[in-house]
Formats: structure tokens, sequence, C-alpha cells
């Protein structure tokens, strides 16, 4: 239940259901990034043994907080962990509070976390990479904890950007949900593009809700056309093997004090954004030109595999509705 609310007058409805992750009594401590309507919020949850038959033997509760925007949330992160572990050990206090606030600020991100996500998939990121790029509902299972499972949620959306002029206008846009339980199934219903996590594993049975359903490391499929999608080719390799070349690079120069104003985090995310704009910007070209043929030599050139990214280059031309021809040679002829 809800205890406390400020304003009051805020629709909260079902919000104690994503401020506290399914299998949470089984922690001590979590955070929680949710979606609420056209908000988004931060939930930390705390868990304190009592001797209470009342509260049978646990005090859990949650503070959260609502925003417009979830690129700053993770600012106010100390605050609600001090705060929930303050209500646990004085339960006379609330125990939930979510304030609206307005935040415009500049896109940021947790620290650290673009990296973590990175390593822990490690090629396989590729493939996350092309099913974000084409906008496809990606639900990522994990027990709790759930808090940096929410950061691949972020993380997985980052792996899509991108910044050029004249994308975009008819395309499903890339929609972080974050946290996800049964009470969200006839909200996903509705749903052509997102990213979301949860903790209840009945979602991977219920098949019509996502694309792709992402447990530990082991990413998958169940739409045959998307199979193909899931094998690492010798393009993905390179890129793979480029991306490690300059977080190597990076790391050398700020060890002998050469960089000290990049970081790991802007360079995965600024890797895969020039990517993205190498695709689109070649596809775009060859749209606007008279034969309007993309052949194998474009593909190599947008650092993809002629033929193991046959079906990838497929699927974007019609998630993207661009005009293009793809004419890709035999494999004995390439």
């Amino acid at each position: 239940m809800v205890e406390w609310c400020l304003p009051q007058d805020i629709d909260l409805e079902g919000v104690e259901f994503k401020s506290m992750a399914s299998g949470s009594h089984k922690i001590q401590s979590d955070f929680i990034y949710f979606r609420k309507g056209l908000c988004f919020g931060l939930a930390c949850f705390a868990n304190m043994p009592v001797e209470s038959e009342l509260e049978r033997g646990a005090r859990m509760k949650s503070v959260g907080i609502l925003s417009p925007s979830y690129t700053l949330l993770y600012r106010y992160m100390h605050f609600l962990e001090n705060q929930v572990r303050h209500l646990c050990m004085c339960p006379c206090f609330t125990s939930e509070l979510f304030s609206s606030l307005s935040l415009h600020l500049q896109i940021t991100h947790p620290a650290g976390c673009m990296s973590q996500f990175i390593k822990f998939f490690g090629e396989q990121i590729l493939v996350l990479w092309k099913f974000a790029l084409l906008r496809k509902r990606i639900l990522i299972f994990s027990p709790p904890p759930v808090g940096v499972v929410c950061y691949r949620v972020y993380c997985c959306c980052c792996l899509a950007n991108v910044s050029l002029p004249g994308l975009g206008g008819t395309v499903p846009e890339s929609k972080p949900f974050f946290y996800v339980n049964v009470a969200d199934i006839e909200m996903l219903e509705t749903e052509v593009s997102y990213v979301a996590c949860t903790t209840e594993k009945i979602f991977e049975e219920k098949r019509d809700l996502y694309d792709v359903y992402v447990d530990n490391q082991n990413v998958k499929t169940h739409h045959e056309h998307l199979q193909p999608l899931l094998k690492i080719n010798n393009a993905d390799k390179e890129k793979y093997r480029r991306l490690n070349d300059q977080r190597q690079m990076l790391m050398y120069s700020q060890e002998v004090g050469e960089d000290c104003s990049s970081c790991e985090e802007d360079l995965f995310i600024l890797f895969f954004m020039e990517q993205n704009n190498r695709i689109f910007q070649t596809l775009m070209e060859v749209s606007a030109s008279q034969d309007k043929t993309l052949t194998a030599d474009h593909a190599r050139g947008m650092g993809l595999d002629p033929q193991g990214d046959r079906s990838f280059l497929m699927d974007l031309l019609e998630v993207y509705g661009i005009d293009v021809m793809l004419v890709i040679d035999n494999p004995c002829c390439t």
C-alpha cells in the first residue's frame, strides 16, 4: 500500500507493485526503475527483520520519486536509500514518498553502467544492438535484485542512438519501460517497441508480449525470421575487437595523464552512435541515388557482413521505410 505521497492528487494507481519488485522479500535491499504513465520512477527498497507477528517478521518499505525524465533520477539514489533505511528503523514515519519533479537537463547516465553492461554480455552486445536498432520488444529476465538489470534496460536503449536528422518520423521510438510485472501485461500488449526487465518467470511463456527474451547472457527469440540475428558473424567480431581496442587506448591515455576528460561510458555510447550514423547515412545516400541499389560493398562500408547481416539489413529497410533495393552477391562470388 502507498502510505504517503506529495502532491496528494497525483495518480499513483498500481505504483506499489512497481516500487517493490516481485521476489524482493528474499533480499535486504534493492533499487527499481520503472515507468508510470508518462513519468519515470526510481524507488529504493529495504527489508529489515523485526520481532513482530503483525508484520510477519519483516518490515519492507520503498521510498520513491517520479519525474518526466529518467536520465537524472540516479542523482537521488543516495537520498532515497537513506530515507528508506530511516523509515524502516522508525515505522512511525510514512513509508512511500513520490514527488513529481520537472527535470529538463542534458542526458547523463549512472557512472559505470555501460562498461559493466558490455563486459557482462561480451560479443552478445552486437546481437542486442541489432535488435535494439530494429526497435524490437526486448524483455530482460533476472531474479532480484533488479536494480542492475534496470541499468541494462537503459544501456540497451543507448545502443540504438542515432544523431542524423531526418530519421524516425514514422518509426517507433526505443522505449525504456524498466521494471514490469504481471500488472503491466495489458499495457505491454499494445506496445510495438520497448525494452523492459522483469523478475517474474511467467513472462517467458507469454510470447505474444515480446520479440526477444534475455535470460542472464542468453539472448533468444521465438520468431523464426529473427533467428539469423542471433549468430555472431565476422563483422560483429571485428566491431567488438575495435570497441575493446578503443577502450584499451582510452585507459592507457588516462594512465599517462593525456586524457582526463573522457570516460568509458561516453566512448561506448559514441561508438554505437557512430556505427548507427554510418549505416543510416549510407542507406539514405543509396535511396537518393538513381538506381537505389544496395550492394555487398555498401554493406562492408557500413561495417556489416554482406551475407551474415542480410536479414538484418532487410528488416532495417522495412522498419525505417527506406526505399532501397538490396542486391547481395552469392557467397561464392563475394
